[in-house]
């Protein structure tokens, strides 16, 4: 069922996205400690700060709703409007003065990824788009393209060795496809929503690296779900499996390589 987005989460979120880029832009290729989480993923001052004053922006404007951030944990995540923060989605970009990196800001209704919002800071390109509202970039509408066969296909991933479970099937489907790059993270899927690039398959992502991505392909006119054809939700983050193309019919044909896994 389609809800309506308050103006005011929308405008928040572009809000959140120019402070984040204000706390990021002066970090990059500067010199920073690189460290360690955890899962042996880096993380930097550059991750912690965008996330602390989206944190702030959130807890002033919307103090009701909840948020999940990457670095910094819950707060309120059985909000009915929860915001779902990755600061910076490609930190290993980052870290080597790569502008492919991206912030994501993503924001669930019950659970449900609504609105995304997936911005580089470098370059300065936003897309944002969700339910009811069309997908744009820096203001302008854009959309996914019309290809319908794999062959005529660009297909992307981060790259293999996050592909633990797929990487077999992930591969036969390339070979389908007309050719295949490696990495990119979120940025990827801003590829897909601007018609730039067709399919892309991942896995193991977690809440806050897809909650954005959904709502910007599906408002463009693409598609994106689980390897099931299933919408994303907070369950998805259980296999963090995830395919985006750029219209149904080539999700439906990619989506035949993938399911069975």
């Amino acid at each position: 069922m389609s809800i309506s987005i308050p103006a005011e989460l929308i405008a928040l979120a572009s809000q959140l996205a120019d402070a984040s880029a204000a706390a990021i832009r002066p970090l990059f290729r500067s010199a920073f400690a690189i460290d360690d989480k955890s899962d042996d993923s880096p993380v930097t001052v550059a991750d912690r700060e965008a996330e602390r004053v989206m944190r702030a922006l959130i807890n002033e404007a919307r103090p009701q709703d909840g948020i999940i951030g990457e670095e910094f944990g819950a707060e309120r995540a059985d909000a009915e409007w929860v915001w779902v923060l990755d600061p910076v989605d490609g930190t290993k970009s980052f870290t080597v003065g790569r502008p492919l990196f991206v912030t994501l800001i993503g924001l669930l209704h019950r659970g449900v990824p609504v609105l995304g919002v997936i911005n580089q800071p470098i370059s300065g390109e936003r897309w944002l788009g969700g339910e009811g509202v069309p997908t744009t970039l820096n203001g302008e509408p854009v959309s996914a393209n019309a290809t319908d066969h794999l062959t005529r296909a660009r297909i992307g991933s981060t790259g293999p060795e996050y592909l633990p479970t797929g990487l077999a099937a992930f591969e036969a489907l390339a070979n389908t496809c007309r050719y295949k790059l490696w990495g990119g993270d979120g940025y990827l899927y801003a590829q897909v929503a601007s018609g730039w690039l067709e399919v892309v398959v991942e896995e193991g992502l977690k809440l806050h690296d897809f909650a954005a991505l959904a709502p910007v392909v599906n408002a463009a006119g693409g598609r994106m779900s689980d390897w099931q054809g299933r919408p994303l939700t907070v369950a998805s983050a259980d296999t963090g499996r995830v395919l985006a193309a750029c219209n149904p019919q080539l999700h439906a044909a990619a989506l035949a390589f993938m399911q069975e896994v």
